[in-house]
């Protein structure tokens, strides 16, 4: 290969050295990746002062400060920010998922979710919280749970004014003042407010129970449920009544005892210790 031809390929391939290794008679042409060199950043949002390296990246950031969102969807109309944005969104119109995991064949629609799915398989966690050191696969999981210190709620139901960490959490709150249910049985067509309520309604046609006691290996198909039975071997006593003070391992226990002592058809009022 002549000196000019290497040059040429040399300027198609950013990022990457082209050089001849001699294997016995012949030579062979190799690519190496250079590390990424990272440069200035001399553009900067006049609006919160993030910078970038780009002045077309520092337009678009600009555009979640102005709401500005030039690019439409032919299909459903749903406007974004970037033509990248757009192009992963119809994506959910045309069903494409292009990158897939080489563990396990799982497809999806972004790069991001692939790296982010391929920690299930590493069990990398990058970010962790600096209040008490837990680890997170994603900064939005870790933005998430950092609420639990900051008490932070952003996002207020309006229509009873009730705050939530999530949007997802305020979402579904919401079902229970317009009443939708999503998400349908298969099996017997009931429905549900939320995806997770759906799954574990279907274990009472499949019979499955994932969770299991580690002190007598008894199964059971809700997490809460075990919790309780754990109780049994532990000997914890959590629900304390606000009438006598009597202390008993769950709360259904507690309830079954008052009605029985007091003759009542109503549940009484319960107090959990530490509450």
């Amino acid at each position: 290969m002549s000196t000019l031809k290497m040059k040429k390929k040399r300027r198609r391939r950013l990022g990457n050295v082209l050089i001849m290794v001699r294997e016995g008679s012949n030579l062979v042409c190799c690519s190496f990746q250079l590390p990424t060199v990272r440069g200035p950043k001399p553009y900067s949002c006049s609006a919160c002062g993030a910078s970038f390296s780009q002045l077309g990246s520092l337009k678009n950031h600009e555009r979640i400060h102005t709401g500005e969102k030039p690019y439409s969807c032919s299909e459903c109309g749903k406007c974004v920010i970037t033509s990248t944005s757009l192009k992963v969104h119809q994506r959910t119109h045309t069903g494409e998922k292009p990158y897939s995991c080489s563990e396990c064949g799982k497809c999806y629609k972004t790069s991001t979710s692939l790296k982010v799915h391929q920690r299930t398989h590493t069990g990398e966690k990058p970010y962790s919280c600096s209040e008490c050191g837990k680890c997170f696969k994603t900064s939005k999981s870790l933005k998430v749970h950092q609420r639990t210190h900051t008490g932070e709620k952003p996002y207020s139901c309006s229509e009873c004014g009730k705050c939530y960490k999530t949007s997802t959490s305020l979402k579904v709150h919401q079902r229970t003042h317009t009443g939708e249910k999503p998400y349908s049985c298969s099996e017997c067509g009931k429905c549900f407010k939320t995806s997770t309520s759906l799954k574990v309604h279907q274990r009472t046609h499949t019979r499955e129970k994932p969770y299991s006691c580690s002190d007598c290996g008894k199964r059971f198909s809700l997490l809460g449920i075990l919790k309780q039975h754990e109780r049994i071997h532990k000997g914890d006593k959590l629900y304390s009544c606000s009438v006598c003070a009597k202390c008993f391992k769950t709360s259904t226990s507690l309830k079954i005892t008052l009605n029985l002592l007091l003759g009542l058809n109503i549940l009484c009022e319960t107090s959990h210790n530490g509450v």
